[in-house]
């Protein structure tokens, strides 16, 4: 037990001394760094219990390989970024959605829109890197908070991710369990905590934005005419957002869907916002054709840069690229490196047994298996460890005290998907936080709708409301199952 909770005071201690010292920058660099090294103590730990260097070695460039498909998607999104917004995708976003929602009730529709566009996508990440952007981006020309903006997005986007069958993590979830459970079960028992954790937040968004207090912004109509001076607003330019609905409806890898959605966007730009496309450039010695070429590789690389000399519209729309998110793919490497030295040398399922063992009735099991959850999110820093380990190591146990499978996976999923978005370094908090702009400290209080689902889970755990059981003929085959 030392050996695996040393590692743990490691990264904790350096984590918050990273914190402390390098405040909100701390994402930028030092965080990898503590990582990394607390990666590298683990190890000498692991060494010591006898593990070779070379396991250790393929522990971790495995671990850190899980990853590549992430990592192409946050790469596909920065560039999707850059090209939206050089194609006016983005502005003309804001531009009709700040003429067409109210300050009063801006928080309570943003959640509300990101829910069912996560329902349609199948993808909180999807969501929130092409509307979720948009949204924080009318936040900050209606003079709202960017914090509460971005936590309306996440409430949506991963409600909407959780309550639809083309969610990545609600197909994985129920295989992991076990014990013939479907998705559609899932869902559907999934529902009772993840329902009214939503209504809350829109409850709480509606509040929020009646009280609301505006800070230094412009006049809807001259936001309006800001915009319209830089970009040429027309549906057209919609057509980048309708092709990746379109991708994610047919269910397209989520990669090619959003590279397509990008390259779609940077071939449109030059016709449908030439202004922008060759101050973008800067180069009049090159032909049009030219002009256009090096603007999408440039928006796809380094992101769009916007010139129209009006300081707020250009500080909102110059982002993007996949240069902007390198500092978030080495926060998602340097946790996973750590994650996967600490399940390979054991680690993990060593801390985990005690909690196990403690979950004597069924109220203490749920508990503890959402704090098993959220603690992979902050140990680990990858939301697939915190929901393959507890939904391997607990299934057993529900299946011995006759507790229906889609108890365990509304249970895993409320704590192992819903707050990884939570974490900083987790792969969710740091891609999140990286499209958004906003750190995950600032949007964090403003999660409602992933702080509230684990607590409901722990309480319908202990009252015994909607806690679905197994019929007396079915456990022995859910035992066997398990």
């Amino acid at each position: 037990m030392l050996d695996a909770v040393l590692p743990i005071v490691v990264l904790i201690t350096l984590l918050v001394s990273t914190i402390i010292l390098f405040g909100v920058a701390a994402t930028d660099g030092p965080l990898q760094v503590a990582l990394l090294v607390s990666a590298a103590f683990a190890s000498l730990i692991a060494f010591k219990n006898r593990h070779t260097v070379a396991a250790i070695a393929d522990a971790a460039v495995g671990g850190v390989t899980s990853a590549v498909g992430a990592i192409f998607i946050l790469l596909a999104v920065g560039g999707l970024i850059g090209t939206w917004n050089m194609a006016g995708t983005i502005p003309t976003i804001v531009y009709y959605g700040i003429g067409l929602l109210s300050p009063a009730w801006f928080y309570l529709a943003s959640a509300a829109i990101c829910a069912l566009v996560g329902m349609i996508t199948g993808s909180s990440w999807t969501t929130a890197g092409t509307l979720g952007v948009a949204f924080v981006g009318m936040a900050q020309v209606l003079g709202l908070s960017t914090a509460i903006a971005a936590g309306s997005v996440i409430c949506g986007a991963y409600f909407g991710d959780k309550m639809t069958p083309l969610s990545e993590t609600t197909i994985l979830v129920p295989k992991l369990v076990g014990g013939g459970l479907t998705v559609g079960q899932h869902v559907k028992n999934m529902f009772w905590t993840a329902g009214p954790a939503l209504g809350i937040s829109l409850v709480a968004f509606l509040i929020l934005g009646l009280v609301a207090e505006h800070g230094d912004s412009l006049s809807t109509e001259e936001a309006r005419r800001a915009l319209a001076g830089e970009f040429h607003m027309t549906v057209v330019n919609l057509l980048p957002l309708i092709l990746l609905i379109v991708f994610s409806i047919r269910k397209a890898p989520p990669f090619l869907a959003i590279l397509g959605s990008a390259l779609f966007a940077g071939v449109l730009a030059p016709f449908t916002q030439w202004k922008a496309v060759s101050g973008f450039v800067d180069d009049p010695s090159l032909s049009p054709f030219v002009t256009g070429v090096r603007a999408v590789f440039d928006a796809l690389a380094s992101g769009f840069v916007s010139k129209s000399g009006n300081e707020r519209i250009d500080e909102l729309f110059s982002r993007g690229g996949m240069a902007s998110l390198l500092t978030t793919i080495w926060l998602v490497l340097g946790a996973l490196a750590f994650a996967a030295v600490m399940e390979h040398a054991g680690f993990l399922r060593r801390l985990l047994a005690p909690i196990v063992g403690w979950a004597t009735t069924r109220g203490r099991l749920i508990l503890a298996v959402n704090a098993s959850g959220m603690g992979l999110n902050v140990i680990a820093g990858d939301q697939y460890v915190a929901d393959v380990l507890p939904a391997r190591m607990f299934r057993e146990e529900f299946a011995g005290r006759g507790m229906a499978p889609q108890t365990l996976s509304r249970a895993v999923e409320d704590s192992g998907t819903v707050t990884s978005v939570l974490v900083p370094w987790n792969t969710c908090g740091a891609y999140i936080s990286g499209v958004l702009g906003v750190s995950t400290a600032a949007y964090l209080p403003f999660c409602f709708f992933n702080l509230l689902s684990p607590v409901l889970d722990i309480v319908y755990g202990f009252v015994g409301f909607k806690v679905p059981m197994l019929e007396t003929e079915a456990v022995t085959d859910q035992k066997e199952t398990a």
